[in-house]
């Protein structure tokens, strides 16, 4: 029984130890914790900002516009042809390679053409002096029958060989025409100004009819061929711009509308608007080249309204928000946003989403900088003030509206 006792003792120590050990470690974790929150509290107490990380909310003039994307095409190229057939020679160009109008690019071997032309001449030659031999019959014949010497018949008749006669010597003048023409095309010419886009056959090649010998491309003006939906196609407008980016090039090119197609796709029932882009003179320092893709938006519509960067507005929370400064500290204000638009700054497109709820020339916080505890002190680094940092962000970001 003392036994039995001895071993209850020594249990009821033991959980009395293990609860004291468990307490001591709640309060040690506990401690950390609070510690920890403190830590953070004062690493939150004070953020410092630079003048690039804010903007000023203000009315702004903002495009509206649709999606578009496409491959350039050159509004001028061609297709140099082969317009007879023979042996391809005298073709020096090549690719990259820049030709003028009416320059002459290749020949064709013209021994035959010539020959053709001797023969056709030779014909014609022939046929003039049997109009010659029977015209003598006619005004001898012409002259019997005056004096009764023949009939009437026989006149006629030399008439009628003397106009078949000259019949034949026009068809043989048409035959040299032909020849001549034939024998003019075994010299090709370039159709238009521009580069040599493709080289599709080589000296001492034989060529047919219609072979294909070159594409030539003028660069100076380039289009991009875009297809709207019938819906977004009511709002098409010649003369309306486009901000285009090119595949690979930092560049913005502006664009605009120049023609619209007058039917719509059968099955898709879309429409297809060309866009012109101006390249007299660039082609070499833009890099604009045929083929390129490219993609941006065409501005339908602009209003007038108060804007911040779509980057400066949170959802983290249920409803949209932005972090601004007042009385140096970061206060979150509920916003409703409405139209977007993109704004050239710097050199970079920047999407500009108009928004209400915002009092005009807020200090807002871009999205750059993350989320902050609202109530968090504010310091604007340098010189700068809360007042006077973000006039010279909002003057950059983009352009008030007049």
């Amino acid at each position: 029984m003392k036994r039995q006792t001895k071993w209850g003792i020594a249990a009821l120590a033991v959980l009395v130890l293990a609860g004291a050990a468990a307490v001591a470690l709640s309060a040690r974790k506990t401690q950390q914790t609070e510690v920890a929150v403190a830590s953070a509290t004062k690493a939150q107490a004070l953020v410092e900002l630079a003048a690039t990380d804010v903007v000023r909310a203000q009315t702004r003039e903002l495009s509206q516009g649709l999606a578009i994307s496409g491959a350039l095409k050159a509004v001028n190229s061609a297709l140099v042809k082969a317009r007879v057939a023979g042996e391809l020679q005298g073709l020096t160009v090549r690719e990259g390679d820049f030709v003028k109008a009416g320059q002459v690019l290749a020949r064709i071997d013209a021994s035959e053409y010539r020959s053709r032309v001797r023969q056709a001449q030779e014909q014609a030659d022939s046929a003039k002096a049997q109009i010659d031999i029977v015209q003598r019959q006619y005004d001898n014949n012409q002259a019997l029958v005056n004096q009764g010497f023949i009939s009437k018949t026989a006149l006629d008749t030399s008439l009628a060989n003397l106009n078949a006669g000259k019949a034949n010597h026009k068809a043989a003048l048409a035959s040299v025409e032909v020849a001549t023409k034939s024998l003019d095309d075994t010299v090709l010419r370039a159709p238009l100004s521009g580069q040599v886009a493709q080289r599709l056959a080589q000296n001492g090649e034989r060529v047919g009819v219609d072979a294909r010998i070159l594409e030539i491309v003028d660069l100076s003006r380039l289009e991009l061929e875009a297809s709207f939906s019938a819906a977004d196609a009511l709002g098409l407008r010649l003369g309306q711009t486009a901000a285009l980016q090119i595949e690979g090039s930092q560049q913005t090119f502006t664009a605009t509308v120049a023609r619209i197609n007058p039917t719509a796709q059968a099955g898709s029932r879309s429409v297809l608007a060309y866009l012109s882009i101006d390249n007299t003179g660039t082609s070499a320092s833009t890099g604009l080249r045929q083929g390129l893709f490219a993609q941006g938006t065409l501005n339908t519509a602009r209003l007038s309204a108060l804007a911040v960067p779509l980057s400066a507005v949170r959802t983290d929370k249920p409803a949209p928000y932005v972090q601004v400064v007042e009385d140096n500290k970061v206060v979150h204000k509920t916003v409703e946003t409405g139209a977007r638009a993109s704004n050239a700054a710097g050199g970079a497109s920047e999407t500009m989403v108009a928004v209400k709820g915002l009092a005009d020339n807020a200090v807002v916080i871009l999205g750059s900088v993350g989320a902050l505890r609202e109530g968090t002190a504010v310091k604007f680094t340098g010189s700068h003030t809360a007042n006077a940092a973000p006039a010279t962000q909002a003057a950059s970001a983009a352009r008030p509206a007049p």
